[in-house]
């Protein structure tokens, strides 16, 4: 049986990227994904762009999950683009609570993601498949790791069908997460996010960004090559192949990649574990 793998775009912002990415697409189609999700803005900010790169993928025959957060909106707001995303032929949300622009309060009807996967259970039923994040080193804004953990059990608890992690490169931490979550009964699959290390220092401020660790002896080893860029891409393979390779081992549901509009390192990955 072949693990799953799906891949996750961001909504490209000029006629230049958006071709770009077109051709990104169709050399990771090769691997028959799953799904291709599409991100979404602070704020919701760019919804639409979202909505648009999510079209194009269904019209490309491919799956298409729609990010979907919930900051600032109200429940007429979330109807509507739920209304709308199920017309486009959406069957996959990933929902989120979203990160809150700078200097905004929290407004709107919906203050967490559970409150948002709650109601699109309530509105739609079983329409949509919903994932929801999953944080196995913690969300960087969280009280604490228990109050984290119960979060996302929540989320679960409000009719998640699935979940996907931050990226992580300590295999540990996501199987800790797994473990306790199925302790408190939550036992939807819960996908690992996969990061390929293409550039050292986007790395280091997405990972600062988000609370992602990334391990003292990777890090060490990055800043060690300085610009060295083939020497980082190399390294990175590396390291990434052998993290999936570990959880693929285990038995994880599938993977998820975070492309950043690229293919070449998840195809390289892919090709290594032979899952292509």
């Amino acid at each position: 049986m072949a693990l799953p793998l799906s891949f996750e775009f961001f909504p490209p912002k000029t006629p230049e990227g958006t071709e770009k990415l077109r051709a990104v697409r169709q050399q990771l189609y090769v691997q028959k994904p799953e799904f291709c999700s599409v991100t979404y803005g602070a704020g919701g900010s760019t919804h639409q762009g979202t909505f648009d790169t999510v079209g194009e993928i269904l019209a490309e025959g491919v799956s298409a999950a729609s990010h979907f957060s919930c900051i600032g909106a109200t429940k007429a707001s979330v109807r509507e683009q739920l209304a709308t995303l199920k017309a486009m032929g959406v069957k996959r949300l990933v929902a989120l609570r979203g990160d809150l622009p700078s200097g905004y309060g929290i407004g709107g009807e919906f203050h967490h993601a559970s409150d948002l996967v709650a109601f699109i259970r309530e509105e739609t039923g079983r329409d949509f498949h919903i994932e929801v994040a999953a944080y196995p080193e913690i969300h960087p804004q969280a009280k604490s790791p228990e109050a984290d953990l119960q979060a996302y059990v929540t989320k679960i608890k409000a009719g998640a069908d699935s979940a996907i992690t931050q990226y992580f490169y300590n295999s540990d931490a996501y199987f800790r997460f797994v473990d306790d979550a199925h302790k408190l009964g939550a036992t939807a699959p819960v996908v690992p996010g996969i990061m390929p290390i293409g550039s050292s220092t986007q790395l280091m401020r997405f990972s600062d960004a988000c609370g992602a660790e990334i391990p003292r002896w990777i890090r060490l080893r990055l800043q060690g090559y300085g610009d060295d860029i083939a020497s980082i891409k190399a390294f990175g393979l590396d390291v990434v192949t052998d993290l999936c390779d570990q959880l693929r081992s285990a038995g994880v549901p599938a993977l998820h990649f975070y492309t950043m509009n690229q293919s070449a390192a998840t195809l390289e990955i892919v090709k290594r574990l032979q899952l292509g």
